[in-house]
C-alpha cells in the first residue's frame, strides 16, 4: 500500500532540499522510549554515546565545552583561530578538566591587575590559566573592597595552606563527600603538581539535578576525548605536531569547500605520518566530492556548505547545497565505504537532529545550538534587556582578521569577502541540562519512527 514517498524518490527528481522541506512519516512502535539507542561513531574508530558535536567556531568550543560535551558522551572539536600554542593548551586544559563545571570561578594573572569575577572567588595561578600552578586566591568579598584601588591582586592574594587538594581524576561523588568532611567551599584538582579545575560547591549541588546520558567519551588513556581542527596549509603540519602531542584524539580538516587537492594532500600527509589518528575530512555536498576524500583515506566525513544560521556562502558565492539532499547523498556512498558522516549546519531544534541522522547522518556538528550556552566561551553581556553571548561564523570578517579566512582559502587574497556574519545568542543555561534533555525528544522522534537506534533508522530508509 503506497503512502508518501521513499527517500531513494524523493532525494533522485532534482530538488535542493533543506530539513523543512523534509517530513517523516510515523512507522510501527513495540518498545518504548528508554529502549532507543542514540550511541553512533564519529570517525571509524570514535565511538559515541551521544550523536552530538560541537563545532570548531572560536564562539562555541575550547576548554569547557570541550570537556563537558565529552561528560555527556559526545565530542567538540577545539577551533583553530588562534596560535598552535593557544590551541594545544586548550586541548589539554579540557582533557583534564575532569569534573564538567561551569566555569562560575576565573582565573587571572597577578600580573593583569584585578579580574572581572563570578561566583564567590577568584583563583590566581602562574600562568594566567589551567592548567598550572595555583598561587593564591581572593574571595568575593576582597574583590568588592579592592575593587576602586590600583592595586596588584598577587600582594592581597591569600596564601593556599588551607586549601584541600584532590586527584584529579576525582569523581563527583567523592568530592562532595571530601567538601562535607572537610567543610569546605571548594576543591582544587591536582595532577602533576599543578591544579587543573577548581571544583565549587554550588557547582556540584547544581550538577546533581541534570539529567544524566549515557557513558562519557573517555580514550584508553582515561582522559576526555577531544578534536581539533586544522588547515590544509604547510604551517599546520606543525601545528598538527603540537596538538597530537597535547592528545588530540581526532583531527577535522577545516574547509568551507573540502574537495581541493590541498586537502587531499594534507589527509595523505596525517594518515602517512600518523597512522593511529583519525581524520575528517570536508566540508562536502556531492557524492562526487565525497568519493575524492574516501579514496584520499578519510576516516570521516563533514557534510554542509551555507546551511548554518550565520553562513552566507550560498548567497554571496551561489554555491551549496539543501542539507538535507546534501546529508542523504553524501552518505549513501560513504555508508559504502563504513565511513561515518557529520552533518554540520541548519540544526536549531531536535526536530532536524532526527531528520539528519535518518537521512544517513551519524552525528550533527552544532554552532548557533550550543552558542550562549554557559560552557561556550565569551562574556555574557545584555543587549534589549535579554542576556546574550556573541556568535560570529568563522566566514565573518571579524573572524579572518583571527585567521580564519585559511578555512575559505582567502588568507593569500588582497580583498576579504566575509561568508558569514555576527550575532548574538541568547542565554540557554549549561549544556549538561539541556543536551540531555534535547536527545530525549531525539528518542522520541525515533519511538515514532519506529527505528530503536541508529542502524535501524538507517536501514529503513535504505528499505
Amino acid at each position: 500500500m503506497e503512502d508518501g514517498f521513499p527517500a531513494s524518490k524523493t532525494f533522485n527528481q532534482g530538488y535542493s532540499l533543506t530539513y523543512d522541506d523534509v517530513i517523516l512519516l510515523p512507522h510501527y512502535i513495540d518498545f518504548p522510549t528508554d529502549a532507543v539507542s542514540v550511541s553512533t561513531r564519529l570517525s571509524r574508530n570514535i565511538p559515541l554515546s551521544i550523536p552530538c558535536v560541537a563545532s570548531p567556531m572560536d564562539t562555541v568550543s575550547e576548554a569547557h565545552m570541550a570537556a563537558s560535551m565529552a561528560a555527556l558522551g559526545g565530542i567538540a572539536i577545539v577551533h583553530y583561530n588562534c596560535t598552535s600554542s593557544q590551541q594545544a593548551s586548550i586541548i589539554r586544559s579540557a582533557k583534564s578538566l575532569r569534573v564538567p563545571i561551569t566555569p562560575s570561578v576565573s582565573f587571572a594573572s597577578p600580573v593583569d591587575g584585578l579580574p572581572a569575577y563570578h561566583g564567590r572567588y577568584v583563583f590566581i595561578t602562574e600562568s594566567g590559566g589551567l592548567p598550572s600552578k595555583l598561587l593564591g586566591y581572593l574571595s568575593s568579598s576582597d574583590c568588592e573592597n579592592l575593587k576602586d584601588k590600583q592595586v596588584k591582586i598577587f600582594d592581597y592574594k591569600r596564601d593556599c595552606k588551607s586549601v584541600e587538594y584532590v586527584n584529579w581524576d576525582c569523581d563527583l561523588g567523592k568530592i562532595e563527600t571530601l567538601l562535607d568532611e572537610k567543610d569546605s567551599d571548594f576543591l582544587v584538582l591536582e595532577r602533576d603538581g599543578e591544579a587543573v579545575n577548581v571544583v565549587v560547591k554550588e557547582d556540584v549541588e547544581r550538577l546533581k539535578g541534570y539529567p544524566k546520558l549515557g557513558a562519557g567519551t573517555v580514550g584508553a588513556d582515561g582522559e576526555w576525548m577531544v578534536g581539533a581542527a586544522i588547515g590544509t596549509r604547510e604551517s599546520d603540519k606543525e601545528r598538527l605536531e603540537h596538538l597530537v602531542k597535547a592528545g588530540a584524539n581526532v583531527v577535522v580538516l577545516d574547509s568551507s569547500q573540502g574537495n581541493s587537492i590541498y586537502q587531499i594532500e594534507m589527509i595523505k600527509f596525517i594518515k602517512k605520518t600518523y597512522p593511529q589518528l583519525d581524520v575528517i575530512g570536508g566540508n562536502v555536498v556531492t557524492m562526487a566530492q565525497a568519493q575524492n576524500l574516501i579514496q584520499a583515506g578519510v576516516d570521516g566525513l563533514r557534510v554542509g556548505m551555507g546551511s548554518g544560521s550565520i553562513c552566507t556562502t550560498q548567497e554571496v558565492c551561489a554555491v551549496g547545497r539543501g542539507q538535507a539532499t546534501a546529508v542523504y547523498k553524501v552518505s549513501s556512498i560513504a555508508a559504502q565505504h563504513g565511513v561515518p558522516v557529520i552533518a554540520d549546519g541548519g540544526i536549531s531544534n531536535s526536530g532536524h537532529i532526527v531528520k539528519a541522522l535518518v537521512l544517513g547522518a551519524s552525528t550533527v556538528m552544532m554552532g548557533s545550538f550550543l552558542a550562549g550556552s554557559t560552557e561556550a566561551p565569551g562574556a555574557y553581556e545584555y543587549k534589549n534587556g535579554q542576556r546574550v553571548k556573541k556568535y560570529r561564523g568563522m566566514g565573518s570578517l571579524e573572524a579572518m582578521t583571527k585567521g580564519s579566512d585559511q578555512r575559505y582559502l582567502g588568507d593569500t587574497a588582497k580583498l576579504k569577502i566575509a561568508q558569514g556574519v555576527v550575532g548574538a545568542v541568547a542565554d540557554k543555561g549549561s549544556v549538561l541540562k539541556f543536551i540531555p534533555y534535547t536527545m530525549q525528544a531525539v528518542k522520541q522522534g525515533f519511538q515514532d519512527l519506529g527505528a530503536s537506534s541508529l542502524p535501524s533508522a538507517h536501514e529503513l530508509l535504505r528499505s
